[in-house]
C-alpha cells in the first residue's frame, strides 16, 4: 500500500515542498514501492536500492529538469522514475507497451539522455556542459556513474576533456564495489582505502575535479547538505558516495549479484519465488561449463570477459583456473585488443561479449585482430532478441557489422549440441579470427552434453526436402522454422540449417536457386546487410534470376517486450513464419 508521503509526490515539485526531517520517511517508502513492484513484475532491483536517498536528495536539492541529471547505465533509475511522474506506471516498467527499464528521453523531460550501456554519462554530460556555458546559462549538471562503470575507457577520456573546461559539472560517484559482478582493478581498490577523512582524492585531483566524501550516500541529510554546498558553487565537482548495492532488503544486501535483477520474490522476506525446475540449460552455462572442459585438457585457452563474469558464464573457468580466465572490468575495446596480443604468442583467446557490447569494441576487431589475421574466438553471448531489456540491449546487429570485416569467419549452433561442438572444434586450431552467436536463455535439449566430435561447418544441413520454396535458416531461429513447416505440404519447402554465417558457400546458393522457385532467407538479425542480405547478392550476382525474401529484425529499433512478443513484432514467430511461407506458396 502506497504511503502518505509518496502518495503526494508526483514531481520533483513536490518533493521539494517537504520539510527536510520528512526526506528519511519518504526514503523507507521509496524503497518498499520498489521492492513491492519488482517482486511481481520483475526487473532490477539492488541497484536501485542503493541509491534510493541519493535520489531524493539530488532532485531535492537541484532544480531538475533545469539542471541536468544523467544516471550511468540507467540500473540504477527506477526511484528516479517514480519520483518524476511515472509512479503509477511503474507497475508497467519493461513490459510491451510499458515503461522502459532504462532512462529514454522520449518518455520523460526527467530523463536528459537515453542510457543502457554503461559509462556514457561523463561524456553526454560535457556536451551539455559546453552547451550551456556557450548560451550563457549557468544550470547545473550532474552524473551519477558507478566505481565499476567509472573505470571504462570511454569515462576517462571525459573526464581528461572536462578537467581542461570551467564547466559547471558535479560526477558523483556510487561506490558500492560491484557492478553487476565484484568490482575488479587498481582504482577500485584505492577507492576502497580512502576514509572520511581524506582531503583529497588522487584520481579527482588529476583531473582537475573539487573532491568531496568519501560520504555515507545513506545519510540523507548529510547528502542533501553536500549537495546544497556544491550548488552554491561553480567549476568541476567530484562526489565520492559510499552506498551498499540492495540496501533495505537483507537478501539483496546479502547476495548482490544475484539480486541485481532477481525475477520474483517474497517482498517481505526476499525470498526468490521458486520457479519449475524446466531440465533445460541456459546457453550461457552451456558455454561456460563446455569451455572449462576443453580448458582442463588444453592449456592453451584462455578467457576473457569485460565485466560478465556471471552473465556469461566465464565464471566458471575464473573459478578453476584463475590465472587463465579474466574479468577485465567495463572495457570492451581492452578486451579485444587483450585478446589479440594473446594470439601472438600461441594461445587460443575466448573473448565472451554480449553481442549489445561487443559493439563497442569495433575498431579493434577490425584493427586489431581481423586486419592481422589473428585467431581470436569471439562467442557472443545474447545474441539476437532480449526480451525486457529492450531496445538498448538487442543482439541484432552482429552478423550485419561483422559481415563487412575481411578475414572473419560467423558461425551460429542451430542448438546446445552444436553449440558445445563447435568450441571443440575451433579449440582444434584456427587461422583467422572467428565469431559464435547464440541466444539469451535456455536451450531447447535437455542431454546437450554429448561426447565431442568435430564439426565441418562448411556442411550445410537440410532439414526437409521440397521443390517449390528453399527456406535458408542460421542459428536456433531453425525451430521456430521447422514448427512452421510441420503441417505445411510437405513436398513444398525445403529447409537448410547454414551454422556458417561466414563466408558462404556461392555455389551451393546457385544450386538452390536452380532447383527452387524461391528462396526464403530467416534470421535472428537485421535484415540490412545480414546473412539473407548477402544470400540475396550472391543469387543476383550469379544471375539465378529467382526472387530471394529477406525475413529478420526489420529497419527499426525493437523495444521492451517479452522475446516471444518480439519474435511475433518482428514476423519471426512459427505461426508468422507460417503465414509467409503459404503467402509466398500462393504467389508462386
Amino acid at each position: 500500500m502506497m504511503s502518505q508521503i509518496l502518495s503526494n509526490i508526483q514531481s520533483p515539485k513536490d518533493l521539494k515542498k517537504l520539510q527536510a526531517s520528512d526526506l528519511a520517511v519518504l526514503a523507507t517508502e521509496l524503497r518498499d514501492f520498489i521492492i513491492d513492484i519488482v517482486s511481481t513484475k520483475e526487473g532490477h532491483l539492488g541497484a536501485s536500492l542503493g541509491v534510493v536517498e541519493l535520489t531524493i536528495a539530488l532532485h531535492y536539492v537541484f532544480d531538475t529538469p533545469d539542471d541536468k541529471l544523467i544516471w550511468d547505465v540507467g540500473h540504477q533509475a527506477y526511484g528516479h522514475k517514480i519520483l518524476t511522474g511515472r509512479k503509477n506506471t511503474f507497475s508497467s516498467n519493461r513490459q510491451k507497451g510499458g515503461i522502459s527499464g532504462f532512462p529514454k528521453r522520449n518518455e520523460s523531460v526527467y530523463d536528459t539522455f537515453g542510457v543502457g550501456h554503461s559509462s556514457t554519462s561523463i561524456s553526454a554530460l560535457l556536451g551539455m556542459a559546453i552547451a550551456a556555458q556557450l548560451q550563457q546559462n549557468d544550470r547545473h549538471h550532474i552524473a551519477v556513474i558507478g566505481d565499476a562503470s567509472i573505470v571504462s575507457g570511454m569515462a576517462f577520456e571525459a573526464l581528461n576533456h572536462a578537467g581542461a573546461t570551467d564547466v559547471n559539472m558535479t560526477i558523483i560517484l556510487n561506490d558500492n564495489s560491484i557492478g553487476i559482478d565484484p568490482s575488479v582493478g587498481a582504482l577500485k581498490e584505492y577507492f576502497s582505502r580512502l576514509n572520511p577523512d581524506s582531503q583529497h582524492n588522487i584520481f579527482a585531483d588529476a583531473f582537475n575535479f573539487n573532491y568531496h566524501g568519501p560520504i555515507d550516500g545513506h545519510d540523507i541529510d548529510l547528502l542533501v547538505e553536500k549537495l546544497s554546498q556544491i550548488r552554491k558553487q561553480k567549476g568541476l565537482h567530484f562526489l565520492h558516495v559510499k552506498t551498499i548495492k540492495g540496501k533495505g532488503l537483507k537478501s539483496a544486501e546479502e547476495n548482490q549479484i544475484v539480486y541485481h535483477a532477481p525475477g520474483k520474490f517474497d517482498k517481505k522476506t526476499g525470498v526468490l519465488t521458486a520457479t519449475e525446475k524446466t531440465g533445460y540449460t541456459k546457453y550461457q552455462d552451456i558455454f561456460g561449463l563446455t569451455l572449462l572442459e576443453l580448458a582442463e585438457k588444453n592449456d592453451k585457452i584462455i578467457g576473457i570477459t569485460p565485466a560478465m563474469p556471471t552473465g556469461s558464464s566465464l565464471k566458471y573457468m575464473i573459478e578453476a583456473i584463475p590465472e587463465r580466465a579474466f574479468d577485465v572490468g567495463i572495457a570492451e575495446q581492452h578486451a579485444v585488443t587483450l585478446s589479440a596480443g594473446l594470439a601472438t604468442d600461441d594461445l587460443l583467446p575466448f573473448c565472451v561479449i554480449y553481442s549489445t557490447f561487443l559493439q563497442r569494441a569495433y575498431d579493434q576487431i577490425i584493427h586489431d585482430v581481423a586486419l592481422q589475421n589473428l585467431p581470436v574466438i569471439f562467442c557472443i553471448d545474447r545474441a539476437g532478441l532480449v526480451g525486457a531489456d529492450g531496445a538498448t540491449h538487442q543482439g541484432v546487429f552482429d552478423i550485419a557489422y561483422l559481415n563487412a570485416i575481411p578475414n572473419m569467419q560467423i558461425l551460429a549452433p542451430k542448438d546446445a549440441c552444436e553449440l558445445r561442438n563447435t568450441l571443440y572444434t575451433l579449440q582444434l586450431g584456427i587461422q583467422n579470427p572467428v565469431t559464435i552467436r547464440y541466444p539469451r536463455g535456455e536451450s531447447n535439449i535437455k542431454d546437450w552434453k554429448v561426447p565431442f566430435r568435430k564439426i565441418d561447418f562448411n556442411h550445410i544441413e537440410k532439414c526437409c526436402s521440397g521443390t517449390e520454396i528453399a527456406v535458408c535458416c542460421t542459428g536456433t531461429l531453425i525451430e521456430q522454422v521447422m514448427k512452421a513447416v510441420e503441417n505445411m505440404e510437405s513436398d513444398k519447402i525445403s529447409v537448410y540449417h547454414f551454422i556458417q554465417i561466414k563466408p558462404l558457400d556461392k555455389d551451393y546458393i546457385v544450386n538452390l536457386a536452380q532447383h527452387h522457385k524461391a528462396i526464403i532467407t530467416v534470421e535472428e538479425g537485421s535484415i540490412i546487410g545480414g546473412f539473407g542480405s548477402r544470400i540475396s547478392q550472391l543469387s543476383a550476382s550469379e544471375g539465378t534470376n529467382i526472387p530471394v525474401y529477406n525475413l529478420g529484425i526489420p529497419d527499426s529499433f525493437i523495444e521492451h517486450a517479452t522475446t516471444d512478443e518480439q519474435l511475433k513484432m518482428c514476423g519471426l514467430d512459427a505461426d508468422s513464419l507460417k503465414n509467409y511461407f503459404q503467402k509466398i506458396l500462393n504467389r508462386l
